[in-house]
């Protein structure tokens, strides 16, 4: 498959690591069981790591339809290892359709909400098949096919229902309605959401993912299944032709790249992720304050504040192939130290007192997995559809569930979205262009350690991500890096939003009398996959979050799995 590649972002240079090490141990997280299972049988099989990534990613399109699936798209950053690992970012986002415009959900003067929301009108072009071959063809040691089959078996077998499918669909359940095709396959034949325990079976996907393992991209992207995607969407008020789907390509980019205290390195996502950029600000500028010796209300003081400065810039970002993304001006010690000091450390500082550098649009329904093989390969990827269950639209003969991703973009750079995230016009929708995301994959590598995050949740991702890295860095145990209270803030609205027992009621009134505003929802949120690496003894540890039903293991190549350990519901 050809590949196009774009500019490099060099942002700034890493660190050096040692000479190359090899953990001699594989390590899966993933959002869920038949995941992680299909990981483990792909390196069974003598797969490495890009080839446990075609595997789980495949699975977690056939056993969560309401996170990802072949109508979605994701990031996934890669780590080959060698005397110097090398790292790359493959972009599968998805892109707009060569007719979309700046206009395109304007009725009247007006822009129209659910027309980016539900339906075939509020698809981008897909990326994940791309990428699925790419990563298999160019960096995998397994036939396409082989990584493919534990997803074509679970769609024909079948998955069991369980507790997040039915909170999701119970979400999108009158769009699912709407959809004779999505009605059938994800409810059942009352309407209804399924039991738990029920078995969810998609022929359909399984016939279009042996096209996809037969003819590789142009099973997907070509021929029958090309035709079937495209007269769908066009019978149904879609605006797709062969040609959107026949130009997509996979963008290879530069990664984020920023050195940190003690010798390690951040890896992360460059645009159009909006994530890397956070982390790396959010990172520089704790690296200023002393987070580590606060106590719990001044730490998440210090951490709302740099939050809200790191989501305030992101307004500036947008796909790299339409505009200027200025990174090495937003990372440049003097503005990283600028930013440092205008916080101060007693009272909060008004979001309205920070002049904006722009808004960002996006929902926030993803998945994650993080893989490494005993080789020291790794992949750490975010997959996404955006809200449950995409567009809640399926293409009539292929089982292909359509993302909403074009929701993400500014429809209008005036109002806000379905998350009430404002949009910009570095972000405005114009034809084959790529939406900004707050997705995530990150790595932390230094001579002595490897580390890799990444969890769905939309605007959320690089504030749970970087709660998680705190974690790390502050020397806590794996376990407690994805299971950590959340709280984020995001420049605006102008408030910090947490989980409801992240803080007690003096902590609570603590943060109000620093001038902090305070919403507690209703659930937890985020699914945080975690891995880690300690070079020194080559031990290798795995972490699922335990608010959703994720799994991770330890595998020792020729035996069973070291450890298995299931999510567990955190209570609501």
């Amino acid at each position: 498959m050809l590949q196009r590649l774009a500019l490099p972002i060099i942002l700034l240079l890493g660190c050096s690591l040692l000479a190359h090490a090899a953990p001699n141990q594989a390590a899966i997280a993933s959002a869920h069981p038949a995941a992680t299972v299909a990981g483990q049988e792909t390196l069974a099989m003598g797969g490495n790591a890009f080839d446990a990534a075609v595997a789980i990613s495949a699975a977690l399109a056939v056993a969560e339809p309401y996170s990802s699936g072949l109508g979605g798209g994701g990031f996934f950053l890669l780590r080959e290892a060698g005397e110097q690992p090398t790292y790359r970012f493959l972009d599968a986002r998805e892109r707009a359709p060569l007719a979309a415009h700046v206009d395109l959900y304007r009725r009247d003067g007006e822009v129209q909400p659910p027309l980016s929301l539900n339906g075939p009108l509020a698809a981008a072009i897909p990326g994940l098949p791309a990428a699925l071959v790419l990563l298999a063809e160019r960096f995998g040691r397994l036939p396409l096919r082989d990584s493919l089959a534990p997803a074509i078996r679970l769609a024909r077998d079948g998955v069991g229902i369980d507790r997040v499918y039915r909170e999701r669909a119970n979400w999108r359940l009158a769009a699912l309605r709407d959809d004779p095709q999505s009605a059938r396959i994800f409810l059942d034949e009352d309407g209804e959401i399924p039991a738990e325990f029920d078995l969810l079976r998609q022929p359909e996907l399984a016939n279009t993912l042996e096209h996809l393992a037969r003819g590789g991209h142009a099973g997907f992207y070509a021929g029958e299944i090309a035709d079937k995607l495209v007269a769908g969407v066009r019978a149904a008020g879609g605006i797709w032709t062969l040609r959107d789907l026949a130009e997509y390509r996979i963008v290879e980019r530069q990664p984020v790249r920023v050195p940190l205290a003690e010798g390690r390195e951040l890896i992360g996502a460059p645009p159009p992720s909006a994530g890397g950029l956070a982390l790396a600000q959010s990172l520089l500028i704790l690296q200023q304050l002393p987070w580590r010796q606060a106590g719990p209300v001044q730490r998440t003081h210090l951490v709302v504040e740099t939050l809200r400065r790191a989501y305030r810039d992101r307004g500036l970002l947008g796909d790299p192939d339409f505009v200027a993304n200025p990174l090495n001006k937003l990372l440049a010690p003097a503005y990283i130290k600028q930013l440092a000091a205008s916080i101060d450390p007693d009272q909060a500082t008004p979001s309205a007192s920070l002049p904006p550098a722009g808004g960002w649009h996006e929902g926030d329904h993803t998945t994650h997995f993080s893989v490494l093989d005993a080789d020291g390969n790794a992949v750490a990827a975010t997959l996404s559809i955006n809200l449950p269950f995409g567009a809640a639209f399926t293409v009539p003969g292929t089982g292909v569930l359509l993302n909403d991703e074009m929701d993400d973009f500014a429809a209008d750079v005036r109002g806000a979205n379905a998350y009430g995230l404002a949009g910009s016009q570095a972000n405005a929708i114009a034809a084959g262009k790529r939406p900004l995301s707050s997705m995530s994959p990150s790595f932390i590598e230094s001579a002595e350690q490897f580390a890799s995050f990444g969890t769905p949740g939309g605007s959320r991702i690089p504030s749970m991500v970087l709660l998680a890295m705190l974690e790390y860095l502050d020397g806590q145990p794996i376990a407690r890096w994805p299971s950590v209270a959340r709280y984020h803030h995001q420049y605006r609205p102008d408030l910090i939003e947490h989980e409801p027992d992240t803080f007690s009621p003096a902590q609570i009134a603590a943060l109000q009398a620093r001038g902090h505003r305070l919403k507690a929802l209703q659930r937890s949120y985020g699914n945080q996959q975690v891995l880690f690496w300690d070079k020194s003894d080559n031990r290798v540890e795995a972490a699922s979050d335990p608010r959703g039903v994720g799994t991770s293991a330890v595998v020792t190549p020729g035996q069973q799995e070291r450890s298995t350990h299931a999510g567990s519901p955190r209570k609501d």
